[in-house]
């Protein structure tokens, strides 16, 4: 079982907007929510899922937003908080910033995707594609001859509508991972993975069958080739539009995608990753006068590659004033807001060795509070690599037409929770 209501509340608990699914719990039960969630934060007990009497609240917080889920069943909590979070995203669509301004600017619109969204509790169309196509903000007028409704809602391929036409046609696939980081004080990784996401931008013709294959270390297996270069793929989430059975069976991504942009997968490789921008820092503070800093930043990743719009975040005490820099390339810059050095470098080829020096002064009375030691935080990008080796083997695009099509891939790899624990 699913939601038996939804309400949209602001930071004061009161009910901005709700639709009422099933009709079995009472309405007038979503008063016991907000004295409930601030009980529970006073006492540091806050979760995701609170109860009174008989009724279930499971709640998320966005912006200045709570949006809350009732039942008095033994729902599925996975689904509805997929749903909480996939409404989050259309209204998003819809009105670009979600917050109490916009529920109330739009209280139409969001009454007609409320009833888009889910059905008797279980969620329908959550494409917000495919509702722009006949939910619109500018409302439209009643014109009974010309009422249709789009064959994408009663359709089996609920996210592509039909009759679509390209003079070109053409896929780009993006494959897009982020590495997670966490190196202690003495240089030795503490935990590390890889999160990556393959994204579509499809402009084809008709209702095409893609098939996509990679080097996928269960299909290696399967079929028997060698694993040498396969990844094993963990925690594989797909879009709705790829055929599960098919990929149980045989491992094969077999799909009819949506037009335009979407992400087709995402998955998680844990595996010990070297960190592909290494940081040596030492940090001296001289009480009452001053704090040294030097920072290395070396590139460990191949030669040919090169990594852009670095970004070396280094801590600094809150107290610190008068900075100078000196550095081997890039620009650095003190951001008091945030008690960080910011060191960029535009680009940083693979086997290379930076180094930046910083000098603060000191207040000569000292605070004598122990301030906390954020660790240095690293942001980067290089494009035409991947850390863990997936590579797209081949994307097959099948239309009844037979229309020719070309097919582009490109890889990125980005930083993602990527920190470095300092001694100071």
């Amino acid at each position: 079982m699913s939601a038996s209501a939804v309400f949209v509340l602001d930071l004061k608990g009161k009910v901005l907007i709700c639709r009422n699914y099933k009709g079995d719990v009472n309405m007038a039960e979503i008063d016991h929510f907000y004295p409930l969630l601030m009980q529970h934060e006073e006492e540091g007990l806050l979760c995701p899922a609170l109860t009174h009497g008989n009724v279930h609240f499971l709640w998320i917080k966005h912006s200045n937003l709570y949006l809350v889920a009732t039942t008095n069943k033994n729902s599925n909590a996975a689904l509805v908080y997929a749903f909480l979070y996939k409404l989050v995203g259309v209204f998003t669509e819809y009105f670009k910033e979600l917050e109490e301004e916009s529920i109330q600017d739009n209280f139409v619109v969001v009454y007609e995707l409320l009833d888009e969204l889910m059905d008797f509790g279980f969620p329908q169309t959550t494409d917000s594609q495919i509702l722009q196509e006949y939910i619109t903000q500018e409302g439209n007028k009643l014109e009974v001859a010309k009422t249709k409704v789009p064959t994408t809602v009663t359709n089996a391929v609920s996210w592509r509508s039909e009759g679509i036409k390209y003079k070109k046609n053409e896929v780009f696939i993006d494959v897009i991972e982020s590495i997670n980081v966490l190196v202690n004080a003495n240089g030795s990784v503490m935990s590390s993975d890889i999160v990556g996401s393959i994204k579509l931008k499809t402009m084809l013709s008709g209702m095409p069958e893609l098939r996509l294959g990679l080097n996928d270390r269960v299909l290696f297996s399967l079929t028997g080739r060698d694993k040498g270069k396969s990844v094993a793929m963990e925690d594989v989430k797909f879009h709705q539009c790829v055929r599960l059975s098919r990929f149980e069976n045989d491992r094969t991504i077999s799909f009819i995608p949506p037009d335009g942009e979407s992400e087709l997968m995402s998955y998680r490789i844990n595996t010990q990753v070297k960190p592909l921008i290494w940081i040596e820092s030492v940090i001296e503070k001289f009480s009452h006068s001053r704090v040294e800093i030097m920072v290395k930043a070396k590139g460990q990743f191949k030669k040919q590659s090169v990594a852009n719009n670095v970004e070396i975040k280094v801590p600094v005490p809150s107290d610190a004033d008068s900075p100078k820099f000196k550095t081997s390339t890039g620009h650095a810059k003190y951001v008091p807001e945030k008690n960080v050095v910011l060191w960029t470098i535009k680009s940083f080829p693979g086997g290379k060795e930076f180094l930046m020096r910083a000098h603060f002064g000191l207040p000569s009375v000292e605070n004598d509070e122990k301030e906390a030691k954020p660790p240095i935080t690293v942001n980067f990008e290089i494009p035409y690599f991947t850390v863990s080796g997936i590579q797209v083997r081949y994307m097959k695009i099948i239309e009844k037409s037979g229309y020719q099509a070309l097919p582009w891939v490109r890889y990125i790899t980005q930083s993602g929770d990527y920190q470095l624990r300092t001694n100071s």
